[in-house]
């Protein structure tokens, strides 16, 4: 199996209906296109990093016999993976799949809201897992800004079936 094939049966899989959808070469052109990809591209390497570096720290944590508690080895795993996720939706929009913008703009505008309502329940999280996720939701936050900007939402409107 080719890997165009296995990117196609996971756009598939990811974009239902709407996984064939390509929006328009001129937009995915622009400087501002250009330029909202650029800086999506180092807020989710940031992101990326950041997941990394908490999970390194509930290691070094554990590795010094201090309990860390399920709901945070939960907690890394799971964002450090759907993190890794949100990659491949930022590469297919890169490619001009609507469907990847869409899932990217929406998990960037979901999961800001999810990570604080975590973070505020007393007692889940210790503290520097607290401060962990509020720097993930302001950088999240800064990924929904940029796709959700005016222009943006012109180049990923969506297209004609």
């Amino acid at each position: 199996m080719s890997m165009e094939n296995l990117f196609a049966k996971i756009d598939r899989l990811a974009g239902g209906s709407k996984a064939g959808l390509i929006v328009d070469a001129e937009g995915l052109s622009h400087p501002k296109t250009k330029r909202a990809f650029a800086w999506i591209t180092w807020l989710l390497i940031v992101e990326l990093v950041l997941g990394f570096g908490a999970v390194a720290f509930a290691v070094i944590i554990a590795q010094k016999g201090e309990s860390v508690p399920f709901a945070v080895w939960m907690r890394t795993v799971v964002v450090l993976v759907m993190t890794a996720t949100l990659f491949y939706f930022f590469w297919r929009s890169t490619k001009g799949y609507y469907w990847g913008y869409q899932r990217l703009r929406l998990f960037a505008q979901i999961f800001p809201v999810i990570t604080l309502v975590m973070a505020a329940i007393p007692g889940l999280y210790p503290a520097w897992m607290i401060t962990e996720q509020i720097l993930f939701s302001l950088i999240m936050i800064g990924v929904g800004d940029f796709l959700t900007s005016d222009h943006m939402r012109e180049v990923f409107r969506k297209p004609e079936s």
